[in-house]
């Protein structure tokens, strides 16, 4: 509908309809007075002329009338007009009133329904400022634990973005080298068949070289024996020149006419048979009327054979040749002995082929003493056998330090305190420590040496064998980056610094000199965290602790031997005063192979105590030194650490296997964050010693630097040691993944006082 006809139906066509109805009612009323005069009138009957007026009177009344009602009409129009207009506005305004009302009412609505959403919304926001608040409070109360292991998170991270990296830019640099290697992969191969050729020609030289030498020791047997027979004629000869000059003096004497007595003649003769005799005694024939003459002869018997068969001595310098160890065992009967190794007395190996000797100390002796030396230790084990089983097998950390007394242990913590607060002297670089000078080597085992007033004492004798205590001098052979070579008689050592792993990442380092000495190392972290180490003139660790932000001291090493002032090689093994160890545990609860067990729980291995009893606390570089004593703890064998030949660098792919044991290793730190573990490194039988010596402390160095910079565990609980192919795990000569290995074991219980369980 259309405003016009809104207007007309709301207001013209009321205005109309009042004005119809208003017009009859309005005429009505004016007749009124005309009818009353005429009621009046016809009582005196008006003239014409009065009706005439009266007529003109009315008409001009009508006309007034009329043009007043036409005014009126008008006006009434007007008004109707002026009231429809107001009505249309007012409708109009009403409309609009009512559609404001509607918007208003619509808005007032929205405003509802927005100010409920506020009201939610608020809500909303008041509940999470709450629990923001609580958030945050536990946030705060989390943050002072969280700072350090944030600063461990961060250094990972770094470790990992830097491995990263280091793996981006190596696919990089292989995708350019790919093309070149292409031609050198033909190289390669050809240099590949070269060296098995090589290897081929080695074995076969290595087998030449054997019958060679097996023909060599039968030439010098034929040639002793032709060297005596040659000694027996020249003796003979010389006899026959001798009674050939004495019957040249006789018979010029007979024809001198000169004669001697009866007497003399008999005096003289005895004389020249006692003559005889000597002479036969050095040939090492025996007379044969002369019986009080015989040990003499058996004392010098064979001399042409001395050379292969005596021990070696401090005046020859030779070394006994020993007759190697065979294996007899099959695999199955190996396989026996290592799921139950306390039942024999026999040296046990591992039961796979060309296996060495599962224990270290026992892969020394084989070397060192061939079968003989094998057969010696059966006995002394079988002789023991008692004696050790009356001692169980430790089963705590605790039981297994049983022979160190109370005494000992209570008074750690005060020594370990009063050595970090003794007062120094300040210097300003790291010191370098002097070498040891002398040591004595045994069958290649370095044992300690006894000085009593700077005189070496005679020779002793321990286990019926006959020691030579004679002092042998410790040569530096080379110095390479923060490793030393040594040569101890005719063996190699390589002596390590971790000083510069211990202090990556720290804030500040500085040294002390101490009375006696003595050196004091202090390296302080992120976070207020300090490592303190003091060590001898030698560089042996005497003690090591690490100190919280909290103050609360851990103790790493602490080794009371090292206290005193009295002179000692640094280079010795303690192992050698202990009889032959008895494995009386299975291999499998010994050693792991991180390959073959991927789901062992190597927490649970880790955590185990010592398979045999400590005598006392030993220094970790004593440790270092000797196999007997790590073999009183378990080993893992990382060989899922495939290391190229003459490398000693991990590959990112092979770094990830070692996360669930440094996870381990972290779980056994969160419960004890002074446990120790020592990190070995291994080459196989190929190349020379010395860089295979150095190779393998590379390797142990890189696999420990790996544990700290991408899994967190602490550099200053870790030690490094290598030691070549000195103890290969497949008897062989030839290149064997196996043997190029790193090998992680617990040491703690071996070089500090454990807490004395309640």
């Amino acid at each position: 509908m259309t405003f016009r006809s809104k207007l007309f139906a709301t207001v013209a066509l009321p205005v109309l309809s009042t004005v119809l109805i208003a017009t009859p009612t309005l005429a009505d009323a004016l007749m009124k007075p005309f009818e009353v005069a005429q009621e009046n009138t016809g009582e005196g009957q008006p003239s014409e002329e009065d009706l005439l007026l009266q007529q003109q009177q009315q008409q001009q009344d009508d006309a007034q009338r009329a043009a007043e009602e036409e005014q009126q009409r008008q006006a009434d129009e007007q008004k109707a007009a002026e009231d429809a207009e107001n009505a249309a506005a007012e409708q109009k305004a009403a409309e609009e009133e009512a559609q404001r009302a509607a918007g208003e009412e619509q808005q007032r609505q929205a405003d509802e329904q927005k100010a409920a959403e506020d009201a939610e919304n608020a809500a909303a926001e008041q509940k999470a400022a709450e629990e923001e608040a609580q958030r945050a409070a536990g946030e705060e109360q989390q943050r002072q634990a969280d700072e350090q292991k944030a600063a461990e998170d961060a250094e990972k991270a770094a470790a990992e973005q830097k491995a990263a990296e280091e793996e981006a830019q190596r696919a990089a640099g292989e995708e350019q080298q790919r093309q070149a290697d292409e031609q050198k992969a033909a190289e390669d191969a050809e240099k590949a068949a070269a060296e098995q050729k090589a290897a081929e020609e080695e074995a076969q030289r290595a087998a030449g070289e054997e019958q060679q030498r097996q023909a060599e020791e039968q030439k010098a047997a034929e040639d002793a024996e032709k060297a005596a027979a040659e000694q027996k004629a020249a003796e003979e000869e010389a006899q026959r020149a001798a009674g050939e000059e004495q019957q040249r003096q006789a018979d010029e004497q007979n024809a001198a006419g000169e004669q001697k007595p009866a007497e003399e003649q008999q005096a003289e003769q005895p004389v020249q048979q006692q003559d005889g005799i000597t002479e036969e005694t050095t040939t090492g024939e025996q007379p044969a009327a002369e019986e009080r003459e015989k040990p003499a002869v058996a004392v010098e018997e064979t001399p042409a054979e001395t050379g292969t068969d005596q021990p070696a001595t401090a005046e020859t310098g030779e070394t006994p040749v020993e007759e190697p160890v065979v294996e007899t065992l099959t695999e199955e009967q190996k396989q026996e002995i290592a799921e139950d190794p306390s039942k024999t007395d026999e040296t046990v190996v591992l039961p796979v082929e060309n296996g060495a000797a599962v224990l270290d100390s026992d892969k020394d002796a084989d070397k060192a003493g061939g079968r003989k030396g094998r057969e010696d230790r059966r006995k002394q084990r079988e002789e023991l056998r008692a004696q050790d089983e009356a001692v169980p097998v430790p089963e705590s950390d605790d039981s297994a330090q049983a022979e160190i007394s109370e005494e000992v242990r209570e008074a750690v913590p005060g020594k370990i305190e009063a050595a970090i607060n003794e007062d120094g002297e300040r210097v300003e670089k790291a010191p370098d420590f002097a070498m040891p000078e002398t040591t004595n080597i045994i069958n290649n085992t370095v044992i300690n040496n006894t000085i009593v007033n700077n005189n070496t004492v005679n020779n002793t004798t321990v286990d019926n064998t006959t020691i030579d205590n004679s002092v042998t001098e410790v040569n530096v052979i080379e110095r390479i980056e923060n490793r030393t070579v040594l040569e101890v008689g005719d063996q190699l050592i390589v002596r390590g610094d971790d000083r510069p792993r211990l202090r990556r990442d720290s804030e500040e380092v500085f040294y002390d000199n101490l009375a006696r000495g003595r050196v004091r190392e202090t390296i302080t972290r992120p976070g207020g965290v300090r490592i303190v180490t003091i060590y001898n003139r030698y560089g042996d660790i005497i003690q090591r602790s690490r100190v919280g932000r909290d103050g609360r001291e851990y103790i790493l090493v602490y080794a009371p031997e090292l206290e005193g002032d009295a002179p000692r090689p640094g280079l010795v093994d303690v192992g050698y005063e202990l009889p032959p160890m008895r494995l009386r545990i299975p291999v499998s609860d010994y050693i792991i192979d991180t390959s073959s067990e991927p789901d062992r729980d190597f927490y649970e291995f880790l955590s185990e105590p010592p398979v045999e009893r400590v005598e006392r606390v030993y220094s970790i570089d004593e440790v270092k030194h000797s196999a007997r004593l790590r073999d009183k703890v378990r080993r893992i064998d990382l060989d899922t650490i495939t290391f190229a030949t003459g490398s000693a660098e991990v590959p990112m792919s092979q770094a990830r296997t070692l996360r669930s044991v440094a996870e381990a290793m972290q779980k056994v730190l969160d419960k004890d964050p002074g446990e120790t573990f020592l990190i070995e490194g291994h080459t196989d039988a190929v190349g020379a010693d010395k860089p295979n010596l150095v190779l393998s402390d590379e390797r142990a160095e890189s696999v420990a630097s790996l544990l700290t910079e991408v899994y967190g565990v602490p550099p200053e609980n870790l030690q490094t040691q290598g030691y070549g192919e000195r103890f290969l795990k497949v008897r062989t000569d030839v290149a064997e993944q196996q043997n190029r290995r790193v090998t992680i074991r617990r040491v703690t219980t071996l070089v500090r006082p454990m807490a004395k369980a309640n």
